[in-house]
């Protein structure tokens, strides 16, 4: 009898999933990869057999990745300090050499290899590989007195070549792209960009149905103490508020209006997720409750909504 109960209780999240497999079945999905999440080698093998399962029952996963600790371990090794700049790494020439090795022809590599090792299909696209899709320009951050902060050759997306990435998923092939530009002013030229950034700016280009960023957080959280405060679902007003209290701040910042600026743009859902939980991507997908934060316009009635999460801030 207990077997057969466990057996139902199987069919049961078959059965759950199989609403979101439909929902969901033809749509993009851009998902942002970075963190220590991809230090921990059976937390990567699980990430990348959800991709696997996604690709396998119809959804089109778009792979964005940083790596920004394999890159300061590479400096170390080669003798150099890393050093940043209001939370950005300063790119000078020896560290763009570093930055677009680890990520192109190691991370990225490793990455494709592990999903066809898992059954799938994946491809990288950059400029070591088949095709570059992310262009940008240098970018200069404002130092309060009308002035700017040189950062090297870092550069922000204004550009995105979408034909590839949606040939490759229609292929069933998973397109994998590492944080790096083509700088728009300067031919071969590459850019350091930020991973968050990258990811939102191709989700935005394809007008994925969702952009997920897994991180080393549950989510957002109301108190950054307790893991029990999570907020399941926010609107973009309830983000714009937590902003102004303080409650997100720091390094989520950038990862939260990412998020809203592509639901400005299109994209229907974002998603705030531990990626270091096994199968996290499967479990915020397909399941009524997910396990991190979704922010999205709070549109009780729209289709584009099927998990019913809705904004705990929102006022009524």
């Amino acid at each position: 009898m207990a077997v057969h109960e466990e057996a139902i209780r199987k069919a049961d999240v078959l059965i759950e999933a199989l609403g979101y497999i439909r929902q969901f079945h033809g749509g993009f999905t851009v998902i942002k990869l970075g963190g220590s999440v991809m230090e921990d080698p059976e937390t990567l093998r699980a990430l990348l057999v959800d991709v696997v399962f996604m690709q396998t029952v119809g959804m089109r996963p778009v792979i964005v990745h940083g790596g920004g600790k394999a890159i300061t371990a590479a400096m170390e090794k080669a003798g150099l300090t890393a050093r940043f700049v209001k939370g950005r790494r300063y790119t000078d020439e020896a560290t763009l050499e570093i930055v677009a090795r680890v990520l192109a022809e190691e991370i990225n590599a490793d990455i494709v290899r592990h999903i066809n090792k898992f059954g799938g299909r994946a491809s990288g696209l950059h400029h070591k590989a088949t095709l570059q899709c992310l262009y940008g320009h240098r970018l200069a951050l404002p130092d309060g007195e009308n002035g700017s902060i040189d950062l090297g050759l870092v550069g922000e997306v204004t550009e995105v070549e979408t034909q590839p990435i949606e040939n490759h998923c229609l292929a069933g092939v998973v397109p994998v792209l590492p944080s790096l530009a083509e700088d728009e002013d300067v031919e071969g030229q590459l850019l350091n960009v930020n991973a968050d950034t990258a990811a939102a700016a191709v989700a935005q280009a394809i007008r994925a149905e969702k952009l997920v960023f897994l991180t080393d957080t549950p989510g957002i959280l109301m108190d950054r103490n307790d893991s029990e405060s999570l907020l399941p679902a926010l609107s973009p007003e309830d983000c714009r508020e937590l902003i102004d209290r303080g409650i997100i701040d720091r390094g989520m910042i950038p990862k939260v209006e990412a998020c809203l600026t592509s639901l400005d743009a299109g994209v229907k859902k974002t998603h705030i997720i531990d990626g270091r939980l096994p199968h996290a991507l499967l479990l915020e997908i397909f399941t009524h409750t997910g396990i991190g934060t979704e922010i999205a316009r709070q549109d009780r009635n729209s289709p584009s909504n099927p998990h019913g999460r809705r904004a705990v801030l929102a006022k009524s």
